[in-house]
Parts: C-alpha cells; sequence; structure tokens
C-alpha cells in the first residue's frame, strides 16, 4: 500500500493533464505492422540473414515516416545513423550430431532435438569431440555463497557432463533459501551453464521438466538447436562449457535408473543443503559434431523525439525485432518461425507509441524508440546497448520493454515480467486503475520472466525497468478465457512455426496496454520524477552510485 501511494503522489498531477487527452492507438495499426513483420518473406527474422536486413528497412521507414529522428551510432559527420551496430559472434552446427551414453554395456542413442537437444559450441571451435566423459548429478548446480549453499562440495568437475535440474531448489516445495516460487537467477538455464564453464566442467546437462522450465521440449528444441549466437568474447571458454545441452526428463529417469539411481529421490535431496554431487557409477557420455562460427554484425534500431528542455534526460520504450528465423520443420513441414505475438506485436508496439508521441507537442526529456537484436540468442541486443549506450545511462529516466502481448482482446488487468520493486510498477498499478482496471503480480515468478526480457540487461546497470505483459482477465471470458488462451498460446504457438499473425486477432487489448504505457512515458517525458528501485531491490544500490548525476 505504501508503494502504491507513493506512485499516485508521484503521478496524480500528470494523470489529470494526460489521461483524458492521451492519443489512442489504433489496434489496425498495430495489426498491419505485425502481418508484415511476421509475413514468411521476412523469413522469420533470424539476425545476420536477409530477414534481418528486411526487418530493418521496414521498421527504419516507419521511424522515418512518423517523424522520429536518427539515434544510433554517430557518424564521421557527427550526424546519427537510425542503427547501432551489434557485433555478434554466430554458431551454427555443421553436419550431423552423434551422442550417446553409455552404462557399462548398455548403450543410451540420443538423438538430437528427440531424446537431446544441442547447443552449436560458443568457444570458438571448429569441432567437439567428448569421448566416454565420466557423468556427474550436480543438483540444481548451484554455487551460492550467500545462502550457504554450494551443489558442488568441492568436486573437481574438469572433464565432466554434469546433468543438472532446471529452476531452484525452491521450486517444488515453495519454500526454502531461495525465496519460495519465484524464480533467482540461479534458477535460469544461463547461469548453470555459466558456472559449469567457471568450474571447468566438459558440459552440462539439464534436465527439461515442463513445470519448471514453464515451457515444453518443443520449445527447447527450438531453441537450442538453431543457430547460436552471442557477444564476442575474448575467452568465452570463461562463460560457456564445451557442451551446452537439455536432455528429456524421462531419458534421464532412465539414465539414473541404469546406474541403479532413484531419479526422483536424489532430485529431492537436491532441494535440500546437505545434498552432495553423485557419480552415476560406470556412466560416460560421448558426442561429435562439427561447428561453423563466424563474427557478424547485427543491429539495433533507433529513433527519437529529442526534448526540448532536458534533452540528455532519456525514457526508453524497447521492444525486440528478431525471432527464430528459419528451423526445424513442424508437423506441417512449416520451417518458418514469423514470430507474430513473440515479438513483432512489441515493435508494432514502439512504433505506434511513436506515433501517438508525435502527434502531441515535443516532450520535455527525450524519448528513445529502440529496437532491439538477439533478444531469442540470450537478450544480446539489449545487452550490448547497456554496455554501450547511445545516452548515458545515469540519466536514463527509464526502460518500458513490450514483448508478446495477448491478442485475445481486452483485460482488466495489466502485469508485469516479475516483481521488480520498482517505482515504474507502481505507475502502471496507479495507472490501470485510473482507467478502471488492476494490477495482477506476475503470475508465475517461478518461470523467471524477470530475467527472459530485454529489460533485465537495463536493469542489471541501475536503470529502473519493467516489460509490461497483458492481463488474464478478459472482459469477455474472465480469466478462465484469458488463462486459456496464455495456455494455448505456450503449447502450440510460442517459438513455434504456428506463431502467425491472424485476421481473427482482437488487438484492442494490446492497444488498451500501450494506452498506459503512453500515459507513464508522457508523465515521465514532463515531470522531474525519476523512478526509483525500491527497498530490497538488488539493483537499487548500483543506481543510488550515480544519484549526483539526475538533478
Amino acid at each position: 500500500m505504501k508503494r502504491l501511494l507513493l506512485a499516485t503522489v508521484l503521478i496524480a498531477a500528470p494523470i489529470l493533464a494526460h489521461a483524458a487527452d492521451a492519443p489512442k492507438i489504433d489496434p489496425a495499426k498495430l495489426s498491419n505492422h505485425i502481418k508484415v513483420l511476421s509475413d514468411d518473406s521476412f523469413e522469420g527474422r533470424g539476425p545476420g540473414t536477409a530477414g534481418e536486413t528486411k526487418t530493418v528497412g521496414y521498421i527504419v521507414d516507419q521511424m522515418a515516416a512518423i517523424g522520429l529522428t536518427p539515434a544510433g551510432d554517430v557518424q564521421k559527420n557527427g550526424s546519427r545513423s537510425w542503427t547501432q551496430n551489434v557485433p555478434l559472434a554466430k554458431f551454427e552446427i555443421a553436419g550431423p550430431v552423434t551422442a550417446h551414453a553409455m552404462v557399462g554395456n548398455d548403450h543410451v542413442m540420443l538423438n538430437q532435438g528427440e531424446q537431446i537437444a544441442i547447443r552449436a559450441a560458443m568457444t570458438n571451435v571448429d569441432a567437439v569431440s567428448i569421448k566416454d566423459a565420466p557423468i556427474v548429478f550436480a543438483g540444481y548446480g548451484v554455487k551460492a555463497p550467500e545462502r550457504n549453499w554450494d551443489d558442488f562440495k568441492g568436486l573437481d568437475v574438469k572433464g565432466k557432463i554434469l546433468v543438472v535440474l532446471i529452476n531452484d531448489p525452491d521450486f517444488e516445495t515453495g519454500e526454502g533459501d531461495f525465496g519460495g516460487k519465484a524464480m533467482t537467477y540461479y534458477g535460469r538455464w544461463t547461469y548453470k551453464f555459466e558456472e559449469a564453464a567457471r568450474l571447468g566442467a566438459a558440459g552440462v546437462l539439464i534436465v527439461h521438466e515442463t513445470a519448471p522450465a514453464s515451457y515444453g521440449w518443443n520449445t527447447v528444441k527450438n531453441s537450442n538447436t538453431n543457430t547460436m549466437f552471442d557477444i564476442v568474447r575474448k575467452d568465452p571458454a570463461k562463460t560457456h562449457p564445451k557442451l551446452e545441452a537439455w536432455i528429456q526428463r524421462d531419458v534421464a529417469v532412465d539414465l539414473f535408473k541404469k546406474a541403479g539411481l532413484d531419479f526422483d529421490a536424489l532430485k529431492k535431496q537436491a532441494q535440500t543443503r546437505d545434498f552432495k554431487p553423485v557419480e552415476l557409477k560406470g556412466a560416460t557420455f560421448s558426442a561429435d559434431f562439427k561447428v561453423k562460427h563466424e563474427t557478424i554484425v547485427s543491429k539495433n534500431i533507433a529513433g527519437r523525439i529529442v526534448g526540448a528542455k532536458y534533452p540528455n534526460e532519456t525514457i526508453i520504450y524497447s521492444g525486440h525485432w528478431d525471432h527464430l528465423g528459419i528451423g526445424a520443420p513442424d508437423a506441417k513441414g512449416d520451417t518458418i518461425y514469423n514470430g507474430a505475438v513473440d515479438n513483432a506485436d512489441g515493435i508494432a508496439g514502439i512504433l505506434e507509441l511513436a506515433r501517438a508521441f508525435k502527434s502531441q507537442p515535443a516532450p520535455q526529456r527525450s524519448i528513445l524508440f529502440l529496437a532491439v537484436t538477439a533478444e531469442e540468442k540470450g537478450l544480446l541486443g539489449s545487452e550490448f546497448y547497456s554496455d554501450n549506450p547511445l545516452f548515458p545511462v545515469a540519466t536514463t529516466v527509464a526502460d518500458i520493454n513490450i514483448d508478446a502481448l495477448s491478442a485475445a482482446g481486452p483485460a482488466k488487468d495489466i502485469t508485469t515480467s516479475g516483481d521488480g520493486k520498482v517505482d515504474l510498477q507502481d505507475m502502471l498499478a496507479a495507472k490501470a486503475k485510473a482507467h478502471g482496471r488492476y494490477f495482477t503480480p506476475d503470475p508465475t515468478p517461478q518461470a523467471g520472466h524477470f530475467y527472459r526480457s530485454d529489460h533485465f540487461p537495463f536493469a542489471k546497470r541501475g536503470v529502473p525497468a519493467i516489460s509490461i505483459g497483458s492481463g488474464n482477465d478478459l472482459v469477455k471470458g474472465g480469466k478462465e478465457a484469458g488463462e486459456k488462451a496464455e495456455a494455448d498460446y505456450n503449447e502450440k504457438r510460442y517459438h513455434q512455426p504456428a506463431d502467425e499473425w491472424s485476421a481473427d486477432w482482437d488487438l484492442s487489448g494490446q492497444a488498451m496496454d500501450l494506452g498506459l504505457v503512453y500515459e507513464i512515458g508522457a508523465d515521465l517525458a514532463n515531470s522531474r520524477v525519476w523512478p526509483q528501485w525500491q527497498a530490497g531491490s538488488e539493483f537499487k544500490a548500483l543506481r543510488d552510485q550515480t544519484a549526483s548525476k539526475r538533478k
């Protein structure tokens, strides 16, 4: 309540100034952008492909037509381009993948995309060859000194393959040292690969389970057997082990059983601080595949409205333009991963927000509309921007990210990805209330959504940031209909070729959601308010270090 009152005080006056006369977002224009960007001719908008060239061209043309100012890299003549160059390392598996496990004389075949999903190695090698590496179960693969937690207990993991569980040790019970159901960064697959690399493991097999992962095997397969990207690293082996992969739960259970172990019993042990790593005696893992790697330059796209009074203070609306490109065929033989909801609708959103702001007098502060690359490859475009900002991080007022809004029609509520303990979230709640709606905290914090959208790299550097999400309490059909629509999307379309534009969509809900974030941006752009991270946020101290630069 205290947080909500604070937000209400901060924005009560701006609400009166902007709510009544705020420009309306047009659902038809949103639909048209999504239809174009998710068309087969854009080939799934993969970074470093012809689809990227076409996507960047479309977004730049739209920003120019709306009347934005180019805000990308500074040119030799001092002017700015529309884009920011983002160097990326690109990795592809070349040719077949062979992988298997042995338990004594028992041979377990691991077919790529079926029992196992092996990522192209991101360590700048031409080939990966692992032969008869010992296999060790390392619980959740977590080393968290501040929680007095160590799943490795001094184990020398060099040359070994680690089998680890997804999410946090608290996921099953909802209570414990990791904050209960809400996922910490320790629960993310990225962390588990990184920690294994730090310890020198030969590789990691993450056991896929739908509930703790928050997505099914199709998503894992499509995301991990595709082309991989990373930022360009001086020593990538410090971040990536030689082998990064997921395996099906049933395969892991069978493997453990052949080694005389009970998977479920060991999983339960792994949820305790006393867990010690367990070797699968007599079990080994082997894999061989070739890797093609190169460095490419992808593009972030940046258009700006320059502030009339405080041009060096910036509000950012961000969204990722990329999707998975062309990949493995689905049951219908479709190989184009169109990414209509994820995230052509987010790009449509920032373009129409830009149009709305340009229809009004110039704001006091600058507003940056930022379409970033390679979100699907690990938030790489926003990570690069945050580390190489076009405008200073210390005087960036906020980042409001838009990613995969609902096409199921208007909802009574609105939500965000994770609980960021930030004033922006309270401002969103207050705006919703002013429009007769309400705010719902992230209904699945255990899915770790806070770490999975492009606001996270900004947050890591102290910038107040949220990623908005459409609510599930639909005007037509209530929560039951909303939850059914979300489940249907996650099961049948998310990261699959079926994520395609439909003429039957009701985008009036997206327009309403964008209207709320328009008002937040307008309030911030025409005030001296600096949103803050609140007590208990891991990002507050970092932001406070630059407080003197904000007046």
